[in-house]
């Protein structure tokens, strides 16, 4: 029992453990946050969901075109996972829903010269993975965050979600997944960001 508002030792010894076990979920040199901050280059677009569709293509055997109803109906998956910003916050246990990579990935047929993915999104951005590293479980297409619609300044309707990766890696807005063989460098690596993206490693910048 408490004494004059003070902790008991097993209060402390239970928030010491959980304290011991978000610090290590964090990588070197990242502050948590309970806030999702906004960040993103351009405007945030519209979004017409009779307009919108999602398109891959490239070395596939299946290319496809998807309007947003179609896309909605791809099996769901929910995931959760921590999510790592190149500026230094990170925010844990973030709750996803859409739809695995791996599913999509199934669904077009890479051809065996496939090896990287570019990922195109609204406007002048695009990003670029190994294929291999997309296959990964916790990998997907989300368009609900913490059991609501995701909103549009965190990339609703449709964005990826990389958890092993520095976020610029999970781009919003996606609307295509060009599948190639030579990897095509993205908006910020182009710009002097890592390619390789890993906040385990600090690999903030080329």
């Amino acid at each position: 029992m408490k004494r004059n508002n003070c902790e008991t030792r097993e209060d402390f010894l239970e928030k010491w453990m959980v304290m011991g076990e978000e610090k290590q979920k964090v990588p070197p040199n990242q502050r948590v946050t309970s806030k999702f901050p906004v960040l993103h280059e351009g405007s945030i677009p519209k979004f017409d969901p009779k307009m919108w569709d999602f398109v891959v293509e490239g070395l596939v055997k299946n290319p496809v075109r998807l309007t947003y109803e179609e896309f909605l109906k791809l099996p769901k998956v929910v995931g959760k996972s921590d999510f790592h910003c190149v500026t230094g916050w990170s925010k844990l246990d973030n709750k996803w829903e859409g739809v695995a990579f791996k599913t999509v990935s199934d669904l077009v047929k890479p051809l065996k010269e496939a090896r990287y993915v570019t990922v195109v999104a609204e406007g002048d951005y695009a990003t670029s993975l190994p294929l291999e590293d997309l296959l990964d479980d916790d990998v997907l297409l989300a368009y609900r965050l913490d059991d609501k619609p995701l909103e549009p300044e965190h990339g609703g309707p449709l964005r990826l979600v990389v958890p092993k990766k520095y976020a610029y890696k999970s781009a919003k807005w996606v609307r295509k997944l060009r599948f190639t063989e030579e990897q095509e460098l993205g908006y910020w690596e182009k710009r002097g960001y890592s390619n390789t993206a890993d906040p385990w490693k600090e690999e903030r910048y080329a």
